[in-house]
């Protein structure tokens, strides 16, 4: 005898949850019936999943072992079922979006109403998050499709262009490189530039891109001169006079520098005819049955 996905599924949400009861909140069941489903699926397996215990809930070996197995095996069977439902309708019906924070709040208010006007049937489901826990979410498939930047290690995933965002440097008010052509990255000491902190992928190509070294770090604390948790704190931070940074093009051109004492310039890069630049992509778990339509958004966003 197999376990049944029902089953899979509850347990799923108690090791999510870390309790009976709210697990069975989330299934929309009863405790009971949750309780029982768990029951029969330990029969099956022949060993406990869980320990009960008065802080909750503890996975045990085999239940983690069966949840990790299992979450594979519960997103192929809603890619079956979103797959039948969108036959003959692409982007149709619920499809889940993860974004990155340094994309989202400038290409999403462009570009949500152009898919609504495109695909009116489309129920579009939004999760901000860095890249690592999205990339996550897609290979578990708690997401169909994930709007993110390269380069960053897409094993197991699948992706589309959207198109290159190019990297501007940010300069303080009277900043000697604020006038004149691209600035130069060779001009600029590592230990003026802010970014963002450690998590945000736009951090690492702003370093890789421009081929430069990370802020030293103070080595009484640990910590580097200064770092900002979002796009506007660090602008706040340039116009305030604290150091330089690079901002990709669509912040930019979105306004987000507007209201803030900073000099936008492109950067050159010695031998290099292209500016540094990321990458935008659709990305999407490899075998998943939303691929065409993770291209068909793809070629969507290309506005």
């Amino acid at each position: 005898m197999l376990p049944s996905l029902r089953q899979l599924h509850y347990l799923k949400l108690l090791a999510e949850h870390g309790s009976f009861s709210r697990a069975a909140e989330a299934a929309h069941v009863t405790q009971p019936t949750l309780s029982a489903g768990i029951q029969e699926l330990e029969k099956i397996l022949g060993a406990p999943v869980v320990d009960r215990a008065r802080s909750g809930v503890i996975l045990t070996a085999v239940g983690e072992d069966a949840v990790r197995r299992s979450g594979e095996i519960l997103a192929q069977a809603e890619d079956l079922v979103q797959a039948a439902k969108s036959t003959g309708q692409p982007l149709s019906g619920r499809f889940r979006l993860g974004v990155i924070p340094t994309i989202a709040p400038f290409l999403l208010p462009r570009v949500l109403p152009l898919l609504r006007t495109q695909f009116p049937k489309l129920r579009l489901f939004l999760r901000e998050d860095m890249t690592a826990k999205l990339v996550v979410a897609l290979k578990s498939g708690a997401l169909d499709a994930a709007l993110i930047a390269l380069p960053y290690d897409t094993t197991g995933l699948r992706t589309a262009r959207v198109g290159d965002d190019e990297l501007m440097a940010a300069l303080p008010p009277g900043h000697h490189l604020g006038h004149g052509g691209p600035v130069s990255m060779d001009s600029i000491d590592s230990d003026d530039l802010i970014l963002l902190e450690d998590g945000h992928c736009l951090r690492d190509h702003a370093l890789s891109s421009c081929g430069l070294e990370p802020p030293k770090v103070n080595s009484k604390t640990g910590e580097s001169h200064f770092a900002a948790t979002s796009l506007h704190t660090l602008v706040q931070m340039v116009g305030s006079g604290l150091g330089v940074s690079l901002l990709p093009a669509m912040a930019v051109e979105s306004g987000l520098a507007e209201r803030a004492s900073v000099t936008i310039r492109p950067v050159g890069l010695t031998g290099e005819d292209r500016p540094p630049s990321r990458e935008i992509v659709v990305a999407w778990r490899a075998g998943s049955s939303r691929a065409a339509e993770g291209r068909l958004l793809a070629e969507a966003l290309r506005v």
